[in-house]
């Protein structure tokens, strides 16, 4: 009689039987999954050189970083089933603040059946979608639910998979949710029902950069504007002399009020600031008024940056340029920041073409060698 023995080098009808009964779980109990398939990320320059053609979802992007930015997703959606479970998600106040607990979601899924849907066992990067985990009242313009995308950061086999075969039946999966990243531009550009896509929906992006702009806003209003500030002091209009320009006003041949000055008489860096001297009114528009007076002033606002013109008989004169602008980073070039004080032109010294931001000290310093 032969030795009893519930293992066998060979996966006979003992374990056969098992797997349709453990899957049967899974039909019975369990939910379904959407799974978006990794198929790999964006060929190298170097790849297309050796003449690669294929994605493969094993390769790594950047060696330098250990990254895959540029993932591409297939566009076909696998339902599969699976089972976890639930847990509340809490703050866990610790020495260094509050930290989100339970925030990663572990998944079982059927080793057989996962290969036979999608042809490989699930891997890292791949994208799950949770249908059960949507949120169909969510305080949104939306009119349908928000869905719930995770990503799988690592595969193993539980011990609760293994039967009285010593074969695992099952994978257990460690789930995050995804970030509005690079990584993951194929799912969140999917579009909902009503236009929109997965990332407008589904993210943070449009409030982060809403209230980051908002902070900048504010900022800009609560600093000073580059350059320097002039509008507060007063212009005299004075001759090649130097000496102050008199006008006579009531014609009686003697020079009783000082003429008007034509534009601001100060000079320096980053002084403009499109305004008439001594707080003289004037307009502002996109086009030039058509019923202007000698010595009217108007402020072109469809000019970058605004141009001040003054009106003198029949042609518009440029007075100056709106040069003082906000000191956020989005006008950093137009406030000759990096062209000025990070100058990154080159020049030619004693016969060596050094950068301008290089010391004259060093530049001209003699070699050890000579």
């Amino acid at each position: 009689m032969p030795r009893l023995s519930l293992y066998k080098p060979e996966k006979g009808p003992d374990y056969e039987f098992l797997d349709k009964q453990i899957y049967e779980m899974f039909s019975v109990g369990g939910t379904d999954m959407h799974l978006h398939k990794l198929l790999g990320t964006d060929l190298t320059d170097e790849q297309v050189a050796a003449g690669e053609t294929n994605l493969t979802s094993t390769s790594i992007q950047d060696l330098l970083f250990l990254e895959n930015r540029d993932r591409r997703y297939e566009k076909d959606v696998y339902t599969i089933r699976c089972a976890y479970n639930t847990a509340d998600l809490d703050f866990d106040l610790t020495q260094f603040g509050l930290f989100l607990q339970n925030d990663t979601l572990f998944v079982t899924v059927h080793i057989r059946n996962t290969v036979k849907t999608i042809n490989r066992k699930i891997i890292a990067g791949d994208v799950i979608e949770l249908p059960a985990m949507r949120d169909e009242y969510a305080l949104n313009d939306s009119n349908f639910a928000l869905k719930r995308y995770y990503v799988v950061e690592d595969v193993n086999r539980p011990s609760q998979g293994y039967t009285q075969t010593w074969y695992p039946h099952l994978y257990r999966l460690k789930l995050k949710k995804i970030s509005d990243s690079q990584e993951y531009k194929d799912i969140l550009d999917l579009e909902n029902e009503d236009g929109t896509t997965v990332g407008d929906t589904s993210t943070t992006y449009d409030t982060e950069v809403h209230i980051n702009n908002a902070i900048v806003a504010e900022a800009e209003l609560n600093s000073l504007l580059s350059g320097y500030d002039t509008a507060h002091f007063f212009t005299i209009q004075t001759d090649e002399l130097g000496n102050v320009e008199l006008i006579d006003t009531d014609s009686d041949g003697i020079l009783d009020e000082m003429r008007k000055p034509v534009k601001s008489g100060y000079k320096g860096y980053l002084l403009g600031d499109g305004l008439p001297p001594n707080g003289t009114p004037f307009g502002i528009g996109i086009y030039f008024p058509t019923n202007a007076e000698d010595g009217d002033y108007f402020l072109r606002s469809d000019y970058y940056p605004n141009r001040l013109f003054r009106f003198t008989t029949d042609r518009w004169t440029v007075m100056e340029d709106n040069v003082r602008l906000t000191l956020s980073n989005t006008n950093t070039r137009d406030t000759q920041k990096t062209s000025f004080i990070n100058n990154t032109n080159s020049d030619t010294i004693a016969g060596e073409v050094v950068e301008e931001r290089q010391s004259l000290s060093q530049a001209l310093r003699p070699k050890a060698d000579e």
